[in-house]
């Protein structure tokens, strides 16, 4: 809506002088002056709008870089024509229209290469001024670049309707070639793999609250003109850029910890938000199917974790409350090891070096040796048995 406002105040304001021209050729004799002003203006100004309209993209670098490439051009242009000016004055002679022309040419010259020079390399220089960051660092967190196998994954999206990335999330060009690749395989498994990352790419970029922008790749490192795996391009991408990589792979996970970039495997992410069972502490699972060991029973929880339960063979089928000896964790996610809880039974399973168990009597019974009866024997040392 904003950006409607300025457009309509700006075409007022050239259609204004436009016939605020027309105006002053008024007592003019020259009907084509009338005519071409008022029109040159209209022109002008149209094609400067629509140019804006039809280019949404915009970067802030290349305008900056724009911006600074010209003001150092003409500074350098300046100076070495001042330098200039005597070689042109004893070449030509003084006053020659030719010294204006050469000064015009190195000043041009300078612009040009000082503008090249700076849109090229733009990402490579920091230049901070009031309201304006002239940098390939953003503010905030640093951006993510999506690999192929986390859009097909398809949790990334759910991730971001939890509201809980709030950074710009990159997806490099490569990427999509790739993933469109995948879509057009004739392996039919394939096929739907692709197919299910363009439908997650076309649910972040409908996210409202999210900001997806499709990334070039046009980084130095990249112009080397050799052909380099997707991985190791995103990579060296994400470490231009001064991004995270948002992978599931585990093998450009290690790959990109080893060049120093930050990684994001939503697999590690997920098994961090696993439920976190403590030794001691009482569940309720159902024993599914028998482990590989004597005995044991394996059995899951809601969000997919294995529960292995000793001596719970005999329960498959049955929903059972264990109680928890041990937790492993392992790169493919976190094991809970339990045993059977006998409370409710009444049992007791002892536990090791601790046979004894103490029998309680009634009234009038003695408490004896094995077999309970007979007089009473001596102990060594004296001492009697109670």
């Amino acid at each position: 809506m904003l950006m409607i406002l300025i457009r309509v105040a700006y075409a007022a304001l050239v259609v204004g002088m436009a016939v605020l021209s027309f105006s002053f050729l008024m007592d003019s004799d020259q009907i084509l002056k009338k005519v071409l002003v008022p029109l040159g203006v209209l022109t002008i100004g149209g094609l400067v709008l629509l140019t804006d309209m039809r280019e949404k993209q915009k970067q802030i670098t290349t305008i900056s870089a724009v911006y600074f490439g010209l003001m150092l051009g003409m500074l350098l242009g300046y100076l070495f024509s001042i330098a200039l000016v005597p070689i042109l004055e004893s070449t030509f002679g003084v006053g020659s229209p030719l010294i204006l022309l050469g000064r015009v040419l190195l000043t041009v010259v300078c612009c040009y290469v000082t503008i090249s020079t700076f849109v090229q390399t733009k990402d490579e220089f920091r230049f901070i001024i009031p309201y304006v960051e002239f940098s390939k660092q953003v503010k905030g967190g640093k951006p993510l670049v999506l690999d192929t196998s986390v859009i097909i994954d398809g949790r990334i999206a759910d991730v971001c309707d939890t509201r809980l990335i709030d950074t710009k999330l990159l997806v490099p060009r490569f990427v999509l070639q790739e993933l469109q690749a995948i879509a057009d395989s004739a392996d039919k498994m394939k096929r739907n793999r692709g197919r299910r990352g363009l439908d997650v790419l076309k649910r972040l970029q409908s996210n409202p609250k999210l900001e997806l922008q499709m990334h070039d790749g046009n980084v130095p490192e990249l112009r080397t003109g050799e052909r380099i795996r997707v991985d190791e391009r995103l990579v060296i991408l994400a470490k231009a850029l001064g991004a995270r990589v948002v992978t599931n792979d585990f093998n450009l996970n290690k790959i990109a910890q080893l060049q120093g970039v930050d990684v994001i495997n939503l697999n590690e992410v997920a098994n961090a938000l696993k439920t976190v069972a403590i030794p001691g502490e009482y569940m309720q699972v159902k024993v599914v199917k028998a482990g590989d060991q004597i005995g044991q029973g394996v059995g899951y929880l809601d969000d997919g974790t294995m529960v292995v339960v000793e001596q719970g063979r005999p329960f498959i089928g049955q929903d059972i409350t264990i109680v928890v000896t041990s937790v492993l964790q392992t790169p493919a996610g976190r094991m809970i090891f339990g045993r059977p809880d006998q409370r409710a039974s009444g049992s007791h399973t002892p536990y090791p070096g601790n046979g004894s168990t103490t029998n309680l009597t009634g009234p009038g019974d003695s408490r004896s040796g094995a077999s309970g009866s007979g007089p009473h024997e001596p102990l060594k040392g004296g001492d009697t048995k109670i």
